[in-house]
């Protein structure tokens, strides 16, 4: 009897881990649950259809004098002249600058004593060779001392034009750079002279946008400081891109320059036409990746992940110039949820 009593509860413990290990096995055992497809029911999407798209580049810019020069005098020597007015307009061949001279001057003058004597000399021996008094050679000799005098003394007065430093054209002088008495050199700058009636635009666009560009076109620009909207005409372009931005720098002449200063930074707005059958979508259609973008169209009802190019940019849409066509549906939320060929079923379309 006492055998029994202890035998019971062994039996029964052993009854408990015979059941716990058949569960076990079965958990171990059992088959894996079936797949099922899953679809997103949170898209909205976009059909693709042509709009008007008015394309326009905006770029920095940099107002330049129509002319701009660095004076510097062409001989070297102590100043005794100054004329360069800060600030003011000077008129084209209007004087400067003077270079001491009075040696040059002295020169000339005796040059001219000498070619009076030589004329009269060539003078008494030509009306000696009519009579045959002197010969040819001597008479020549003459003549040709006659002409050296005058090369020489043409040769000075170009030294002495080179004491004096004339405005190029008509401009406004800036700061002026020495003082009387100072001594110059060709090397030294004295003062730069801008011909600011009218000014000059350089800008720069990018490379895709260079054969939209021709001569005579109008851009509009704002300066800093300032909402008023001032008008360029393109004059000329570069004719090259630059390796090192691949830009295109265009110049423009600025059609009304008053309130305008040079080296001004300038924002260009720059028009580009219309394109009548240009495909937009929502910026937020478009995934990143590391060597192009995508999106997500919708093909037989399954998503299909679809390489794009883009082209202008607006507030909120994107211009597509490859990838699409009029008519696709593309998905603008439930882009994180969405794999290829995961079925698609639109909430809304636009």
């Amino acid at each position: 009897m006492l055998y029994m009593k202890n035998l019971l509860p062994i039996s029964i413990v052993f009854v408990f881990a015979l059941a716990s290990c058949g569960k076990s096995a079965d958990k171990g055992t059992g088959a894996p649950p079936p797949k099922t497809n899953y679809s997103v029911t949170t898209i909205e999407g976009f059909v693709v259809k042509p709009s008007v798209l008015s394309e326009s580049v905006t770029a920095s810019g940099t107002l330049i004098p129509a002319e701009e020069t660095e004076l510097h005098p062409e001989a070297s020597g102590r100043v005794v002249a100054i004329n360069l007015p800060e600030g003011r307009k000077v008129r084209k061949g209007e004087l400067l600058l003077k270079v001491f001279d009075e040696d040059l001057k002295t020169q000339l003058n005796k040059l001219e004593t000498q070619l009076k004597q030589a004329e009269i000399t060539e003078q008494r021996l030509g009306d000696l060779l009519k009579v045959k008094g002197v010969s040819q050679q001597e008479y020549d000799l003459a003549v040709l001392q006659v002409q050296t005098l005058k090369s020489e003394m043409e040769l000075v007065r170009i030294n002495i034009g080179k004491t004096e430093l004339r405005a190029p054209y008509d401009g406004t002088i800036g700061l002026r750079k020495i003082s009387p008495g100072a001594y110059v050199t060709p090397a030294a700058a004295v003062a730069t002279i801008r011909a600011t009636q009218s000014l000059k635009l350089d800008f720069a666009v990018p490379e895709k946008y260079s054969a939209q560009l021709r001569t005579g076109q109008t851009v509009q620009f704002t300066v800093g400081g300032s909402e008023k909207a001032y008008s360029a005409t393109v004059q000329a372009t570069e004719q090259s891109i630059s390796a090192d931005t691949r830009n295109l720098l265009v110049r423009a002449l600025v059609r009304d320059a008053r309130d305008l200063l040079p080296g001004s930074f300038a924002e260009v707005s720059l028009s580009l036409g219309k394109n009548l059958r240009a495909l937009m979508i929502p910026s937020q259609c478009i995934i990143p990746q590391a060597r192009d973008k995508k999106v997500i169209v919708s093909a037989n009802g399954k998503a299909n992940f679809v390489t794009i190019k883009t082209g202008v940019r607006q507030a909120g849409m994107v211009e597509i110039t490859d990838g699409l066509s009029i008519g696709d549906t593309i998905a603008t939320t439930g882009i994180l949820f969405l794999r290829p060929d995961t079925p698609m079923r639109f909430s809304k379309v636009e």
